[in-house]
């Protein structure tokens, strides 16, 4: 899920129609589906929006001043969730500076598999859908508000410590291992997961013994969650601990999925002024025997799925951990801090109603 960012050559500016109703569309030139036939036929059919084409992670920041100083009214991102990621974090951050406001953001339809398109309705379209997609995004798209989660100077729907960062990143790997077989067709989903889970691994993980993880809760009062995403117990206050003990996971997510419909969070929109944080302790064993349940976010075993809702925490773990924002590597840690960003956004939703704000 590369992110890199290099502006190329926008349209002009006095194109058709007031600004703050036009689209500006930011596509990673990196992306494996963004080929030069996908990025022509973009310029093409682009009558009210200007097309840049990103390349260099360097070139976020001046794209996202462009953007902002020109008010468009929505962006649309193509690629991976680390694009998307990156995108609305320098416009965020560059809206937050000058004072002006902040665009819709939305994602485009190019067969990337994002966390985010299964929640508003975007996912599986293929390439040559894109112009049916441009008229339905300006005519009758309605829009969700929704927060994300503010970690390392990111702003991203999701995070996590441990063995999804490592699932995620031999998934990729997989999936790129594939693709040009029989199989390359069905990679991008469960067959993928399981295959990188069951051959890369799960093998890793036998044996090793699993980090002890420590979580603060930093913010407002915190819930423990039990079966079919009930309260446990008393609100947990700030300042205390919420857990202590060992992990194979630690993560948050303000929406469900990690894309391709692996409903990882089913709890993350239980409230909109929370994050779901949950910590597993699942073994190889009972992964593989419960992939199913897991997948469609169905499994419960309190010996092995702790959840929560919480608006600012603190993990330390020991020893250091492999960690992940929206599924990009980020190396590995022993502390880090998150919290649901004060910054909704809005985003383009295909199960909204047209036109509702």
């Amino acid at each position: 899920m590369s992110s890199p960012y290099n502006t190329e050559r926008p349209s002009d500016p006095a194109a058709a129609g007031p600004i703050e109703q036009r689209i500006a569309v930011v596509v990673n030139g990196n992306a494996k589906n963004a080929t030069a036939d996908v990025i022509s036929t973009l310029d093409q059919i682009l009558s009210g929006g200007d097309l840049f084409v990103s390349r260099k992670l360097s070139d976020a920041r001046h794209i996202a001043k462009t953007l902002v100083a020109r008010g468009y009214g929505t962006v649309l991102t193509g690629g991976g969730d680390g694009t998307f990621t990156v995108m609305v974090t320098e416009v965020v951050h560059e809206a937050r500076r000058s004072g002006r406001p902040l665009p819709r953001f939305g994602l485009l339809k190019l067969g990337t598999g994002n966390s985010l398109a299964w929640v508003v309705g975007a996912q599986g379209a293929e390439r040559q859908d894109l112009q049916a997609d441009i008229r339905r995004l300006i005519e009758d798209a309605g829009s969700r508000s929704i927060r994300l989660i503010e970690v390392e100077g990111f702003i991203a729907p999701f995070c996590g410590l441990g063995a999804d960062a490592l699932v995620l990143a031999d998934y990729g790997k997989v999936k790129s291992a594939l693709a040009k077989t029989p199989l390359g067709r069905v990679a991008p989903g469960p067959l993928g997961y399981a295959l990188a889970a069951t051959t890369r691994s799960i093998p890793r993980f036998l044996g090793l013994k699993m980090p002890h993880c420590r979580v603060r809760n930093d913010g407002a009062e915190a819930y423990r969650l039990g079966p079919k995403g009930s309260i446990m117990g008393p609100p947990i206050a700030t300042g205390q601990t919420l857990y202590e003990g060992p992990m194979r996971i630690c993560a948050l997510s303000t929406i469900p999925y990690y894309g391709y419909g692996f409903r990882m969070f089913p709890y993350a929109e239980e409230r909109s002024d929370r994050m779901n944080l949950r910590i597993a302790t699942i073994g190889p064993l009972s992964f593989i025997r419960h992939f199913t349940e897991i997948w469609r976010g169905e499994y419960e075993n309190p010996e092995e799925l702790v959840d929560f809702l919480v608006d600012a925490v603190t993990i330390e773990v020991d020893p250091e951990t492999d960690f992940q924002i929206a599924g990009d590597p980020r190396g590995k840690r022993k502390t880090l801090s998150a919290l649901l960003s004060p910054t909704p956004i809005k985003l383009v939703d295909f199960y909204a109603p047209p036109n509702v704000e």
